[in-house]
Parts: structure tokens; sequence; C-alpha cells
């Protein structure tokens, strides 16, 4: 099973950048989106229904802001809008898509923002988050949580991580809930495969500095410690363009 994951920064203008033939060549049996910016009437045909998936939307109430989306090459058992939790419900952030032995979760983490002012709030989804997939894992299947965290883990998983120490998406706060998860069991897959330096998700459009690869590791595939030997390789795709982040890839024995 191929699950890949990809906050596209707006789904209307990633397709004007390719989106839908990289979809096409990915033919991934799961496409997880974050940071879809619209609502589903607001989607041409063709990114609502391309060929070979059904496709899900969960939009916040805000306008241009939020959202995620599924794109299923196999028809699931049940779509979930939501954890249950309106505050966090009403940004779109999280879309469930469940199957006879897995459940494949895209979800979109707060930014505490520049000034920290969301730190509470991205802390309080964290902590609703591992409680949730602590009941779903009680139903004996296992999970793929995808998307952007919006923290780099360790200091390896940022270019520069000693002049961003202050800096939203690694503070302290952020980093021990992923200290948490893992210390749970929680697998984050890439380092399942790859223990070295210098892969990234995120790059600043500022000039240059995806060119330089100066950039941070803030998507994953975070999965429940009953899946271990099911992971059979992970791959970030450096090389595709179309958002300031880049897709990752996940395969998972069936």
């Amino acid at each position: 099973m191929r699950i890949t994951t990809w906050n596209v920064n707006g789904i209307r203008a990633a397709t004007k950048n390719g989106f839908l033939k990289w979809l096409a060549k990915e033919d991934a049996d799961v496409i997880c989106l974050q940071e879809t910016k619209a609502t589903e009437d607001q989607l041409d045909f063709e990114i609502r229904a391309p060929k070979g998936y059904e496709s899900h939307w969960f939009s916040a109430e805000k306008a241009g802001y939020s959202g995620t989306g599924l794109y299923l090459a196999k028809e699931p058992l049940d779509v979930q809008r939501g954890i249950g939790i309106p505050e966090f419900d009403r940004e779109g952030r999280v879309l469930r898509a469940e199957y006879k032995n897995v459940h494949v979760i895209s979800a979109y983490f707060p930014n505490s923002q520049r000034d920290h002012a969301r730190l509470d709030y991205k802390l309080a989804f964290c902590d609703a988050m591992y409680k949730w997939l602590e009941k779903l894992r009680k139903g004996g299947k296992d999970i793929v949580l995808c998307g952007d965290f919006n923290i780099a883990h360790k200091e390896i998983d940022l270019r520069n991580p000693k002049s961003n120490q202050d800096n939203a998406g690694f503070l302290p706060q952020e980093r021990a809930w992923m200290d948490f998860m893992t210390g749970k069991g929680y697998i984050d897959a890439f380092r399942k495969f790859e223990p070295g330096g210098g892969h990234y998700t995120w790059w600043s459009y500022r000039p240059g500095v995806r060119e330089k690869n100066v950039g941070w590791r803030i998507d994953y595939h975070l999965v429940n410690p009953e899946a271990a030997d099911r992971l059979k390789s992970a791959l970030i795709q450096s090389e595709v363009m179309g958002s300031d982040h880049c897709p990752v890839r996940l395969e998972i024995k069936d």
C-alpha cells in the first residue's frame, strides 16, 4: 500500500503548477493533502475527480485557510471529518479514511506563529490528537498519521538548528510532544529507513533557499508501534515542485 502526504499550500495553486501530472504518476493508494485552502464547490471537476480516485475534502470555516483532503484509489469503509472537537474541527485540520486493517489520517497541525501566539492552541491540538489516536488503536487497526506537523523534531531535521531555537516549529514544547509520541512507541517512518541529515520537506520561498537546501523536515508519517513490521520504505520527493513543501511517500505491506 502506497500512502503519500503533501502540504500543497493551496490545491488550486498547486494544480496550476503540475499537481495533477504528479498525481497521475504517483500511483498511490491514498494521497493525503494539507493546507488545501478551498471548499469542495470551489474545485474544478478535474481536481475533485481525477482518474482512478475518489476525493474527500474538509475545509475550514475561514475562507482560504487550512483544510485537508484525501484521494482514495480504494473505496474506504468510512471517512471521518474532524476529531469531534469544534475548536479544531472548524479549521478543517483532520480527515480520516478507514480500511479493513488501517486508519489513514491526513492532518494539518497548527502553526504556533512567529510570536508563539498559537502555541497553547497547538499543544492542545497535539494532546487531543494523541488521545484520539489511542481510542482508534483500541479498535485493533493500524494507524498511519500523515501530514504537516509544523514541528522539526530533532536538530538533524532542519538545516540551521542553532539559529532557530526560539522559532515556531522548533520550540522545546513542540519537540517534547514528538519525544512523547516516539516514547510511546509511535514510529517516525522516514527515520526508520534514513538516519542521516540533509532531508527536508519544507523550504522558505525566499530566493535561493530551496536551491541551497536550507530546509526543515516537518511532514511525517507517524505509525503505531504494532505496524513496525509492515513498513517497507519511505521517500521524500524533494525534486517535486508546486508548493513550499514536497510530497513524502510511505510503502507499507497490505
